[in-house]
């Protein structure tokens, strides 16, 4: 009985261990680390609004100059838990003012806290991860010169297993990818390939548009083709040019709506894109018509959700 008492001990310890190494954090190398330049402000500014950093980072209900108010503190409550967007301000106590360029290169573009820990892709650090690191870059000197705001947004409200953030090493090996989702040829316009990057890339425009599996992860043959909210019983539109999405609107109507606000349809935006869209407007307009080129050169998709929504 001792005898299997110690075996079972032995096992169960062989495990741990191999789930403790899989399961690290895991940053930057090096050499990609070394590539990166010292951020430009002025460029970072512009990835700030094609990331819509503010939608989640400014305070709820944020208007006007207060949207660069990054104390965090916006709720998402999903079938994991509710997660709490933090501040990120350049405070260097509340947010990331003592933030390395490396601590931020690393949150970014693999989801590893400057401590070493595991965030939870509510940071969507999934799509992220296709950012060019120099974007990333300029992304930071842009937040440095933003209010500091000092308090803290508050913690996640997360029950087992979903508390152990241990865990999501396994979940990114399975999912955390920087390859493009799409496979478009380099021959393909640059237009359409920077709508691509724009896309995929900072503006996370999958992580709300894409079903997603029990595990969280996005179903990327379905991509962009809408998905339940996260919150409530509403869905988020199909944007393919499949059957239920806007095949119908030309790429100027895309890139209008981006800008505007305003449908083919005369309809006008709301909801949480209202936010999106705000951020859009502060693009340039070569970079609206690119994300038009892009969705309307994707595959077409049926509707991502059940038809009863």
């Amino acid at each position: 009985m001792r005898r299997k008492m110690l075996a079972l001990l032995a096992v169960l310890a062989a495990a741990g261990a191999v789930f403790w190494f899989l399961t690290g954090a895991d940053g930057l190398d090096a050499r990609a680390l070394a590539a990166i330049e010292p951020g430009d402000a002025a460029r970072g500014e512009r990835v700030f609004w094609a990331g819509g950093c503010s939608s989640c980072h400014a305070r709820p209900d944020a208007q006007g100059d207060a949207k660069l108010e990054l104390a965090g503190g916006l709720a998402l409550a999903t079938g994991f838990g509710t997660f709490v967007a933090p501040n990120i301000s350049p405070d260097p106590n509340d947010g990331i003012g003592a933030w390395s360029e490396e601590d931020f290169a690393n949150a970014m573009l693999r989801g590893v806290s400057p401590e070493g820990a595991h965030y939870y892709p509510a940071f969507p650090y999934t799509s992220y991860a296709r950012m060019a690191p120099q974007d990333v870059a300029d992304l930071f000197a842009f937040i440095k010169t933003l209010p500091p705001v000092s308090g803290e947004a508050g913690g996640h409200q997360l029950s087992f297993p979903f508390n152990v953030r241990r865990g999501l090493g396994l979940w990114k090996m399975l999912y955390l990818d920087d390859e493009p989702v799409l496979a478009i040829g380099e021959d393909a316009p640059q237009e359409v390939r920077r709508g691509q990057y724009l896309v995929e890339g900072p503006g996370h425009c999958g992580e709300c548009h894409t079903p997603r599996s029990f595990t969280g992860a996005l179903k990327k043959a379905e991509w962009l083709a809408g998905a339940p909210a996260a919150e409530g019983d509403g869905i988020v539109p199909n944007i393919t040019p499949g059957e239920g999405g806007i095949g119908s609107w030309s790429a100027s109507d895309i890139a209008y709506y981006l800008e505007s606000g305003f449908t083919p349809d005369f309809d006008s935006v709301g909801g949480a894109m209202a936010a999106v869209q705000a951020n859009m407007a502060k693009l340039p307009a070569e970079d609206r018509e690119a994300i038009a080129a892009y969705l309307k050169s994707v595959p077409p998709r049926p509707n991502g959700y059940p038809a009863s929504r």
